[in-house]
């Protein structure tokens, strides 16, 4: 991609990302780089296990320090949501309650609408071994589910949040089919050069013995044109596959013996005799 690293704008907003008793510092870590991938800034701890700050979880997060430098521990979940106005819960198994279950791209568009609008918004996710329990979820507005593998349903941590920030970052795009680059852009090569690639393939093959037996060369050179013409060469792409055929002539050259042109004799295999 074009520019450097100081002319690319930094997103950091969005949900909350908040962790409930996360246990190894290198998951956290995982956790804050796939946020940081996808524009999320905000993570907050309710009792890691291991405590906080952690050189495990910075060393894991691949520089996405901003992240890291910006946590926040809290002793309890209701301290950490206190000040959040609609908070999700993810889990992967079917809870007994009334709280509205949601896909990932709905909950994403409902967390960009009240974005949008102002509120302050999180996304609740479990410990590594047994994710949320009813009272934590008991504490949501809603819960958000995985389609995955109904007899392997359990993601990692990072994997979650990762899908999470992926559809978070979805949820905010014009056109989600757009990318963030696009193929050079090749001017397409005229019939002129079409037919002078074509002759100049031809004449290295033939120099070489490839057309035998002789009177099969006409076919041979319609099927190749055949081949060679079925998609749409750009005139950067000629040059390159004239480059190679070019390389070609660096090798001595042989003609079959005659006698043998005539047998057919070394004919090279798939070879078309019709």
């Amino acid at each position: 991609m074009a520019g450097t690293n100081s002319e690319r704008r930094m997103i950091a907003e969005g949900p909350a990302i908040i962790l409930v008793e996360p246990q190894l510092g290198e998951n956290i870590g995982m956790v804050a780089r796939a946020m940081a991938n996808f524009g999320l800034a905000e993570l907050r701890l309710v009792n890691p296990r291991d405590g906080w700050p952690s050189d495990k979880a910075r060393s894991a997060a691949a520089k996405a320090d901003h992240v890291i430098d910006g946590t926040q521990v809290f002793d309890t979940l209701e301290e950490a949501i206190a000040d959040l106005n609609f908070v999700y819960a993810t889990t992967a198994r079917q809870r007994d309650g009334f709280k509205p279950v949601r896909s990932p791209v709905t909950a994403a568009e409902t967390l960009r609408s009240r974005f949008r609008t102002g509120e302050r918004t999180g996304i609740l996710f479990g410990r590594e071994k047994s994710g949320l329990t009813n009272e934590d979820v008991a504490l949501a507005d809603e819960i958000v589910t995985f389609p995955v593998n109904p007899a392997f349903a359990s993601l990692n941590i990072a994997q979650a949040v990762l899908l999470m920030s992926y559809e978070w970052m979805k949820s905010g795009m014009d056109d989600v089919t757009a990318t963030p680059f696009q193929e050079v852009e090749q001017a397409p090569a005229t019939k002129d050069e079409l037919i002078g690639f074509f002759e100049h393939i031809e004449e290295a093959l033939d120099a070489r013995g490839y057309f035998h037996p002789i009177n099969k060369k006409p076919k041979m050179i319609d099927n190749l044109r055949a081949v060679l013409s079925r998609r749409a060469f750009t005139s950067p792409e000629l040059s390159v596959m004239r480059g190679v055929i070019s390389s070609l002539d660096r090798f001595q050259r042989r003609r079959p013996h005659p006698e043998a042109a005539q047998a057919g004799e070394g004919r090279e295999p798939g070879h078309d005799d019709d």
